[in-house]
């Protein structure tokens, strides 16, 4: 199932850009315990639900605590397909269902980045999840109805720079993940794209489509993305500071432009 979207190896990765691309991905946000002095990338952070509290995994090249015994083939396995290397699904707590967007050069030059950190023992936590949610078999029916599996394709019509912010959005930055509300199964209400709604813990999350951010102008914005401030003295809280001082804020000018020129050109939808 699904096979044809694993491309074969075919050429080594670029660490370096890699580590740019893990920022824009944001992937250090979910691999980092909640705490002073964690280790970066060796998994931790609780992600609280309605469905039970998920926990990042450790994704150093640690050979038994992290990913040391994946090989390429089974990374990008996991990332376009949400597939461990033992068969078994990930849930969609893992953002594989942007993820899977992400092009197979970028995949390749992530993997670099991360086979090149320095492995943490640091051992994964169970997932502590309810009834049903526990039964892992399940997630095959939730894919089924919900994931739509393979790189983002460029749209001709509109201009490179905002096919560049589509790329970010929906695919390395995973926004829709947070920010495209959710019906009772998990699964994305797709009429609603970036139109916010509320987080696993019931707060509330922005829209981002111009109906909203219509209210900011476009430095107004790119420094909120940079900073973390509003035009009107305010700072984000919680998640998305952490997403700003991780990810956003680790944007180059030219894709931060692009990210915004994206968003720009989304359908305004009421909050």
């Amino acid at each position: 199932m699904f096979g044809a979207w694993i491309a074969p190896a075919s050429a080594q990765g670029d660490a370096k850009r890699g580590e740019y691309l893990a920022k824009a991905g944001g992937c250090v946000v979910c691999h980092i315990e909640d705490r002073k002095d964690a280790v970066p990338y060796a998994g931790g952070r609780a992600l609280k639900t309605p469905f039970g509290t998920f926990y990042g995994p450790n994704i150093t090249p640690h050979p038994q605590a992290g990913i040391g015994r994946w090989t390429e083939t089974d990374f990008i396995r996991a990332m376009r397909l949400g597939v461990r290397p033992d068969g078994a699904h990930y849930y969609p707590a893992s953002p594989y269902p942007s993820y899977t967007k992400i092009s197979d050069a970028d995949l390749r030059d992530l993997w670099a980045y991360l086979r090149a950190l320095p492995p943490s023992g640091r051992a994964n936590q169970a997932h502590d999840l309810h009834l049903p949610f526990r039964w892992r078999f399940i997630i095959r029916m939730w894919k089924w109805l919900f994931f739509r599996p393979g790189p983002v394709a460029a749209d001709p019509r509109v201009p490179p720079t905002v096919n560049r912010g589509a790329y970010l959005v929906q695919a390395l930055g995973h926004c829709s993940e947070c920010h495209t509300p959710r019906n009772f199964l998990g699964g994305p209400r797709r009429d609603r794209f970036l139109a916010g709604g509320k987080a696993p813990d019931g707060k509330r999350v922005p829209n981002l489509t111009p109906a909203r951010l219509k209210k900011w102008n476009d430095a107004e914005l790119k420094e909120f993305l940079l900073t973390g401030l509003t035009p009107d003295s305010d700072a984000a809280a919680e998640t998305m500071d952490v997403v700003i001082r991780h990810t956003t804020s680790q944007l180059t000018p030219a894709d931060l432009a692009a990210l915004v020129a994206y968003l720009r050109s989304l359908a305004p939808l009421p909050d």
